[in-house]
């Protein structure tokens, strides 16, 4: 986790692996809360059936942490900091993007039948996301 007021980069976000037990009855992945992610599992969320052209998130998150994982197909998360802005591609169920808060993110370019399942550190709360670029921008210089 972060302290409020540290600055945060996309320098920051990390693939984290996740150990996966196989044998001839199929594979099992296991993610659990303090020991394969930095943090503990307060929300889990997905999306799926995501049309071909949309872009999904477009937001920072200003409290909370996730770890995304393509758990079906692929898509493609842009990170951006403020400074930096960097594009990854998710593909693989065994392992997950760390996006600590305040990285804004931005999900696309969804592969037919892909489903993002997105672990968080926090509930809900809307006063946790900054949805305006500009406004994200600013709450960045002023740290």
């Amino acid at each position: 986790m972060f302290e409020a007021g540290s600055s945060v980069t996309i320098a920051d976000c990390r693939l984290v692996e996740f150990p996966i037990r196989g044998d001839g009855r199929g594979k099992l992945t296991v993610i659990e809360g303090g020991e394969h992610i930095p943090f503990e599992i307060a929300r889990v969320f997905y999306l799926e059936g995501v049309p071909d052209g949309a872009t999904r998130a477009g937001h920072a998150n200003r409290c909370s942490d996730q770890v995304l994982v393509a758990l079906a197909g692929s898509f493609e998360v842009t990170l951006d900091d403020g400074i930096r802005r960097e594009a990854t591609r998710l593909e693989h169920s065994g392992h997950g993007l760390f996006l600590p808060r305040m990285v804004w993110r931005e999900l696309a370019v969804f592969s037919p039948g892909a489903i993002c399942l997105a672990l968080a550190s926090d509930a809900y709360d809307e006063d946790d996301y900054h949805r305006d670029y500009g406004e994200y921008l600013k709450a960045i210089a002023s740290g």
